[in-house]
């Protein structure tokens, strides 16, 4: 395969219990860049009850270069308050300039400062750090990008030091709105029907591997998540609730119609009510065929991913959190695994729709209040104390 078509004609791999498995990680070309984006001090917006706002700009970063170079070409990891994308080296600059256009609307619509940074695959691995990939399908003609190697991690550290990404920021420049067609967040919070909504990181630290760890998860547990497909789904029918006018949709108008809000509020409200009329009848309106769009809608949601840590959004009863709590304590205690956990009453879903038409959409999930964005700071602070220790 050539280098810059490397994502695109990387074999797929379609049961996630097979995550796990390193042999089946390729690593990415020298000459890749990662291109990595966070909000500053996302804990003081998720304070102040902004993180839809924060998961919308997260969101938004992987619709605009996804948007710019094309749905194949791209492999990427949401994290709840930012995103990291791969890109070939002929690809990088046009990916700077839509990353540089949602920095600067972050910006300027949600008072929110997104920093970002174009790093060199090569200087990740001069470092330390790998980026090797799987691709994990979700449903035909969507994948999820399954990431290796501390690359990533590094990669964030990097984007957080002021000196250390000075090299490779991307600064404002003439920048241009980024291209954010298909992004919207119109669907209500999905509830906890177990109890709690749980946003899980994890990372073995010693010498189990992630499927020995998950097992010993899934015997507190009662399922194991790698495994039991039916039992990990959010998005689905029963949880499913559609508000008109949709509490977000707000938000979908300032980040997609930047100075053209008449224009996408008609947009926006013409589109709930033919979404709505369609949904209520089963009738298929343009494109849209409802239940064959929520069949998919429950099959392509992030909800698992390997981004150098495997991250979950489950939905647990109380019993099974204590137990699952319990368990990955003690095995943290014993040098065996690093975790960060948020729990929150329900998950939240942002939506990028490139093409319904041809089932070409994706639906980024996250626990309210925090989710990911939280339980990646405890992570953090006990990958920290393991190191001193």
């Amino acid at each position: 395969m050539s280098a810059d078509d490397f994502y695109s004609d990387l074999p797929s791999f379609s049961d996630f219990s097979s995550v796990g498995e390193l042999d089946g990680y390729r690593p990415v070309p020298d000459d890749w860049y990662v291109l990595a984006a966070d909000i500053v001090r996302s804990g003081d917006a998720v304070a102040a009850g902004r993180y839809k706002e924060v998961n919308m700009v997260g969101a938004a970063v992987i619709a605009a270069v996804v948007n710019r170079l094309g749905h194949d070409r791209v492999p990427f990891v949401f994290g709840g308050d930012g995103a990291m994308l791969v890109v070939c080296e002929q690809d990088v600059q046009a990916g700077r300039e839509a990353l540089a256009g949602v920095v600067d609307l972050a910006r300027q619509v949600m008072e929110l400062q997104l920093r970002a940074a174009a790093i060199p695959v090569a200087h990740l691995r001069a470092l330390g750090g790998d980026i090797r990939l799987r691709k994990y399908r979700l449903s035909e003609g969507n994948h999820l990008a399954m990431i290796l190697g501390d690359g990533l991690g590094i990669a964030d550290r990097i984007l957080k030091d002021s000196e250390a990404s000075r090299a490779f920021a991307i600064t404002l420049q003439d920048t241009a709105l980024p291209p954010l067609d298909g992004l919207s967040c119109r669907w209500e919070p999905l509830p906890a029907q177990n109890g709690h909504i749980v946003s899980l990181i994890v990372k073995p630290s010693g010498r189990k591997t992630l499927p020995e760890v998950m097992d010993d998860v899934a015997e507190k547990l009662g399922f194991n998540p790698l495994t039991d497909d039916s039992r990990t789904r959010l998005a689905e029918k029963s949880r499913l609730r559609f508000r008109f006018p949709p509490r977000s949709l707000r938000l979908e108008v300032q980040m997609s119609f930047a100075g053209k809000a008449l224009r996408g509020w008609v947009t926006g409200i013409a589109g709930c009510l033919l979404f709505m009329l369609s949904y209520a009848t089963g009738w298929r309106i343009g494109p849209l065929v409802p239940a064959k769009y929520i069949r998919e809608l429950s099959l392509n949601t992030d909800h698992r991913k390997v981004g150098d840590s495997l991250q979950l959004v489950l939905d647990l009863s109380p019993a099974q959190l204590a137990a699952v709590e319990s368990c990955l304590e003690a095995a943290f205690e014993a040098g065996e695994v690093v975790y960060g956990m948020h729990v929150s009453g329900s998950a939240l879903m942002t939506c990028f729709v490139e093409d319904i038409g041809n089932s070409r959409h994706i639906h980024f999930v996250d626990g309210a209040d925090g989710g990911l964005s939280l339980a990646a700071e405890q992570f953090k602070k006990r990958q920290a104390a393991l190191s001193a220790a």
